[in-house]
């Protein structure tokens, strides 16, 4: 089953401190250098024909969302890097809108999956927040259900308002998508609430999808 690339919104209020853990060796993490741009570019695509056919989509992205903040995305974009230093996952935090915090690019490389590299990057993401950064948003689709169940580990609750912005919200259609392909204790453990209004606000104010 091909499963459709619908929206879908979550929100952390608090950091489950449970779900936290250390990153296995010999990995490590540091930030994003200017000469790797291209690498983060091509990280969230699985195959390097569909990073080419995405390329001009992330090129936009960056310029829309990122370049008008200086070294702002160096700064702040994380790799996971393997023992040779080559970048195998990234995510970081990212204030959207300049007005609230949303969680970017999450991504594993597939034949580093497994082996809790993405919840250790989560945890140093979000662990190095203060409680007054949080909620932390985010945008995903029904497909990074494994994802899911990791946000779910952190604290993500699923949001139920019909739009966010200028996006319909399809958690709806998502819903019997994540409970065919997620184990059943994980699919119960989803949780659910509206959005706060200074979010739903905050996401309104541009045509530009920040996140």
């Amino acid at each position: 089953m091909d499963i459709p690339d619908l929206n879908l919104f979550m929100m952390c209020g608090a950091l489950n401190p449970a779900a936290l853990r250390g990153m296995p060796p010999p990995f490590r993490i540091r930030t994003c250098r200017k000469e790797e741009l291209d690498i983060w570019k091509a990280m969230p695509f699985d195959d390097a024909d569909t990073a080419e056919a995405y390329r001009g989509y992330m090129t936009n992205f960056f310029q829309d969302v990122y370049a008008g903040e200086g070294d702002s995305f160096f700064e702040k974009c994380l790799f996971v890097c393997d023992a040779d230093d080559k970048p195998i996952a990234t995510c970081f935090v990212w204030k959207a809108y300049n007005r609230v915090n949303t969680l970017h690019w999450f991504k594993v490389l597939k034949p580093y999956e497994g082996r809790g590299i993405g919840r250790a990057l989560l945890t140093a993401v979000l662990q190095d927040l203060q409680p007054e950064d949080y909620p932390v948003y985010l945008h995903t689709q029904p497909a990074s259900y494994r994802a899911i169940k990791l946000y779910a580990d952190f604290g993500f609750v699923v949001l139920t308002d019909p739009v966010v912005g200028s996006r319909r919200n399809d958690v709806e259609a998502c819903l019997p998508i994540l409970e065919r392909f997620m184990p059943p204790e994980n699919f119960a453990k989803l949780r659910f609430a509206q959005a706060p209004k200074d979010f739903l606000e905050a996401v309104h104010s541009s045509e530009i999808h920040e996140f």
